[in-house]
């Protein structure tokens, strides 16, 4: 390139006139004078040269050369340049040795494309069935009768196991009743936490399975709060046994003054913090692990809070307007392809329930053939295929509406300044990174009350993290099987079949692969469970009827 500009820079020159007209001489010149020829060059009159300096005299054209030439600029050479030479040594932008990472014009078409693909269905669907939107109806999925509420009775009751819990670690702080006793007291707490709603729900008849559902995470969510109130009260009075007189903690922040102004966050110490307005601030804030002093935001923003406000009231109107237009058809039009798979579960009911046990340890079962083989497996296929996009939109907006919104809501209200309620699970390259960070409150739960106490008593790492996922397939299945009342441990063992896929997508995929794997297992795996509950609750409520 630079021999291409030098070339140019040759080329271009033009020579140029010095501007002075040229003289001969006709007649003898003066003695010792000299004359100039028509060519430029200096003789002496006489014949004789005269001492002649070439140095100074090819300075002095030099000198006159680089005075009248053009001096171009770097930018005028590009441009010559440019003219000559139109290629580089470059590679093609969507190769990976390129370096181009800027696909926001491909991801803006992407969601375009999305948009234009659901608003197609959206339509037809409008097309198909109407206007299926009933808000009325929300209320019948609570109540059955409307005299009659016993989810939101339920959990009222729920303040005794509060109160239980908070005068036992009042007797455990004065040494009225010793930890061994205290431990059984809140055994008994923690364990009737969990029986008595899930008593209350299958007895009940007028309890609806969203009634239910909505009471049995109330009382979830309090159990959890609760064993993290009680760890950290024995902690805090070990460290008193220790001869501290105050509890430190690592992730304190300093106490800020209200939005008031006067009053300000005291700084407390245990057994300071056995109080009524402690324990359900803590009951009522957005975490479930427990701490004496959390960290407090100087002022309530009265405009965030209206914008929370607002996405909370719009997007659960949301979610309810797609369950009801787009969810419900799809789900009654999947019973068409499971109608001979209600006659197979009747029979295996029947085999597994009445039949001797030879017959199902390794009897012979073949007169179930004929069912296996007239099941629609392809409409089953592509029913659950188009489940699976509105129930992966639906399960998004909860999402947001749930971890964003909501929790950011009740945190403005509280003043309450830890707001790391998720983290960017969406780039999830292995499915253990996306079970760590798209529920923070209860993966600190996990991690600080369950997994590094038992990683503590020498336990494995891997047996460690399989009892993570036990504890987690409990609960999912408690609050699903227990509303619905039917035990058919979907969700259990959707949970614990999230360990093997664990190990194969760390272990054989990387990078964008292990990401879509995770987003596979999202959007497929929830419809099958879906559709497995549905057409259960289908058979054991409605084909039993009939």
């Amino acid at each position: 390139m630079y021999q291409i500009s030098e070339m140019v820079d040759r080329n271009d020159r033009v020579p140029m006139m010095t501007g002075r007209t040229r003289r001969s001489t006709i007649g003898p010149t003066p003695a010792g004078g000299n004359s100039k020829q028509a060519n430029g060059s200096k003789q002496s009159s006489a014949g004789e040269k005269t001492p002649s300096h070439p140095s100074h005299s090819n300075g002095k054209v030099k000198k006159e050369k680089q005075v009248h030439e053009p001096v171009r600029t770097p930018q005028e050479r590009s441009k010559i340049c440019e003219r000559l030479s139109c290629h580089v040594l470059q590679e093609s932008l969507l190769s990976s040795a390129s370096g181009y990472s800027n696909y926001r014009g491909i991801l803006n078409w992407c969601v375009v494309m999305l948009v234009l693909s659901n608003a197609r269905l959206f339509l037809e669907n409008l097309l198909k069935y109407g206007i299926l939107v009933d808000p009325v109806q929300v209320v019948s999925l609570f109540l059955k009768d409307p005299y009659s509420w016993p989810a939101p009775c339920l959990v009222i009751v729920s303040n005794v196991f509060i109160m239980a819990a908070l005068y036992t670690e009042r007797r455990l702080s004065v040494g009225t009743i010793s930890e061994t006793t205290g431990t059984f007291l809140y055994l008994v707490n923690l364990t009737t936490l969990l029986c008595f709603p899930s008593a209350t729900v299958l007895t009940l008849t007028s309890m609806t399975p969203a009634g239910g559902v909505f009471a049995l995470g109330v009382y979830t969510i309090l159990f959890m709060k609760l064993y993290s109130y009680k760890d950290v009260n024995m902690w805090c009075r070990e460290i008193r046994h220790t001869k501290a007189r105050t509890l430190t903690r690592s992730h304190s922040c300093p106490s800020v003054a209200q939005s008031n102004g006067s009053a300000v966050h005291s700084h407390v110490s245990y057994p300071g913090n056995l109080t009524h307005r402690d324990i359900y601030y803590f009951v009522f804030a957005p975490t479930l692990c427990y701490e004496l002093n959390f960290p407090r935001s100087p002022r309530i923003r009265k405009s965030f809070l209206l914008r929370r406000l607002f996405e909370m009231l719009f997007f659960i109107q949301l979610l309810i307007g797609l369950v009801q237009q787009w969810i419900v058809p799809t789900i009654q039009n999947s019973m068409k392809p499971f109608q001979v798979n209600i006659d197979m579960c009747c029979l295996l009911d029947f085999c597994l329930f009445n039949c001797p046990i030879p017959l199902y340890l390794g009897g012979d079962l073949s007169f179930m053939y004929p069912l296996w083989q007239d099941m629609d497996f392809s409409r089953m296929m592509e029913r659950m295929l188009k489940l699976a996009v509105p129930n992966h939109l639906i399960w998004l907006i909860f999402f947001y509406w749930f971890f964003h919104s909501s929790m950011n809501f009740v945190a403005e209200l509280m003043q309450f300044g830890d707001r790391e309620f998720y983290r960017d699970w969406w780039n999830s390259e292995t499915v253990t990174y996306f079970w760590s960070n798209w529920n923070i409150p209860v993966h600190k739960w996990c991690l600080r009350h369950f997994y590094k106490p038992i990683m503590r008593r020498g336990v494995n790492k891997w047996v460690a993290q399989t009892a993570v996922f036990l504890v987690s397939a409990f609960f999912h299945e408690y609050l699903v099987s227990v509303p619905l009342k039917m035990f058919r441990l979907w969700a259990f063992m959707g949970m614990m079949s999230q360990i093997p896929l664990a190990w194969f997508v760390g272990r054989f995929l990387r990078g964008n692969h292990g990401n879509a794997a995770v987003w596979i297992s999202l959007i497929i795996g929830q419809p099958v469970a879906v559709l497995m509950y549905v057409h259960d609750y289908y058979v054991i409520h409605y084909m039993s009827q009939s």
